[in-house]
C-alpha cells in the first residue's frame, strides 16, 4: 500500500505541479523584464515588456492565493493522514514521519512570509505608476522561483518516504513531558516563557505605536518564537484541558472547534505585519505605518485568546494545571 493511494495527496502534488508550471512560464517574461526594462524607453520593446509585466504579476498573485490555501490544505491532508500511518494520532507523527517532514513545513511557511512582502511590493509598483519597484520585485521572484522548486522537490521526497508499516512517534512522545528529551529550548521554564510571552507583546505595542521598524521587526521576529512555545507547552493544555497534552497540531481539529487555525492565523499575521514594515522600508524606502496598527490588532487576538482559555478554564475549575 501506498501513500499515494490517498486523494488528498494526489490532489495537492497535482495543484503544485500547476503551481510550479505557471512559475515555470512566467520565469522566461521576467528575465527579459529584468534584463530590458526602462520605463523611460519609447521602444515597442518596452511597451512589450509592460504588457508582460501585468501578466506575470497576474500568474504571481494567483499562485499566491493558490499557496496560502493549499498550505491550510497540506495541513488538513497530513491530519487526514494520521488514520492510516500506524502510530500517528495527529499531524504532528506525519510531519516526523521522515527528516523531510519539518524542513517541508518551515519552508512552506517561510515561502508565504515571502510571498506576502512580494504582494506588497508589487502593490507599491503598480501605485506608483512608473514602476520603480520592478527590477526589485522580479529579483524577488527568481529567488522565489528557487525555493518553490526546492519546496516541490522536497514535496516528493517527503510523500514518497512516509512509511505505511514502520510506526511514527505520536504527539504525547513528541512533544512529551520530560524536558531531557523535548524541554524548553535554552533552558526555560514556563513561569520564564509566560514573563517572555507577555513581556514581548508589550514591546510589540510600544514599537508599533512607535513606528519604529527596526525594534518592531526585531520583537516581532523573537515573538514567533516565544509565541508558538507558549501555545504549544503552556496556552495549548488549557484548550485541551490535560496538562500533559501538548501539541501544535491537536487543537487544528474538530474536537477543539478549529481554534487553532484562529490562533495561528493571528500569530502569523501580527509577526508578518509587524516584520514587513522594516523589510519594505530598506528595500523600496516607503513607510507602511498602517501595517503596524494590523500588527497590533492581529498580535493583541492571539495573546487575548491565548489568556481567555486560562482564564476560562480557572472560573470552570478553582484552579490551574
Amino acid at each position: 500500500m501506498s501513500i499515494f493511494l490517498s486523494n488528498s495527496v494526489i490532489a495537492f502534488l497535482f495543484i503544485e505541479s500547476i503551481l510550479l508550471l505557471l512559475f515555470l512560464y512566467a520565469l522566461y517574461p521576467t528575465i527579459e523584464i529584468l534584463k530590458n526594462w526602462n520605463f523611460d524607453s519609447t521602444e515597442p520593446l518596452q511597451y512589450k515588456l509592460e504588457k508582460k509585466n501585468y501578466l506575470v504579476a497576474t500568474i504571481l498573485f494567483f499562485v499566491i492565493l493558490i499557496k496560502i490555501v493549499l498550505f491550510i490544505f497540506f495541513i488538513s491532508s497530513l491530519d487526514g493522514l494520521s488514520n492510516i500511518v500506524p502510530g500517528a494520532m495527529c499531524a504532528a507523527g506525519i510531519i516526523g514521519a521522515n527528516e523531510y517532514g519539518n524542513i517541508l513545513l518551515f519552508l512552506k511557511i517561510f515561502l508565504i512570509f515571502i510571498f506576502g512582502i512580494w504582494l506588497i511590493i508589487d502593490k507599491l509598483d503598480l501605485v506608483a505608476k512608473n514602476y520603480p519597484y520592478v527590477k526589485i520585485k522580479y529579483t524577488i521572484f527568481l529567488f522565489l522561483f528557487v525555493i518553490l522548486s526546492i519546496e516541490y522537490t522536497l514535496d516528493i521526497l517527503y510523500f514518497s518516504n512516509i512509511s505505511l508499516e514502520t510506526p511514527v512517534l505520536c504527539c504525547s512522545i513528541v512533544f512529551g513531558t520530560s524536558e531531557a528529551i523535548n524541554g524548553l529550548p535554552f533552558g526555560l521554564n514556563t513561569n520564564l516563557l509566560l514573563i517572555l510571552f507577555y513581556l514581548f507583546f508589550i514591546l510589540i505595542i510600544t514599537n508599533n505605536l512607535a513606528k519604529n521598524t527596526l525594534l518592531s521587526f526585531i520583537s516581532n521576529f523573537i515573538f514567533l518564537f516565544v509565541g508558538y512555545f507558549s501555545l504549544t507547552y503552556f496556552f495549548g493544555t488549557y484548550i485541551y484541558e490535560l496538562p500533559t497534552h501538548k501539541c501544535p497540531f491537536c487543537m487544528l481539529q474538530a474536537e477543539y472547534n478549529y481554534i487553532g487555525y484562529i490562533l495561528w492565523s493571528s500569530l502569523s499575521l501580527g509577526v508578518f505585519f509587524g516584520i514587513v514594515p522594516f523589510i519594505v522600508q530598506l528595500t523600496t524606502k516607503k513607510l507602511l505605518p498602517i501595517f503596524h496598527t494590523f500588527s497590533i490588532v492581529f498580535n493583541t487576538i492571539f495573546v487575548l485568546l491565548c489568556t481567555y482559555f486560562v482564564g476560562s478554564y480557572y472560573i470552570k475549575n478553582g484552579v490551574f494545571l
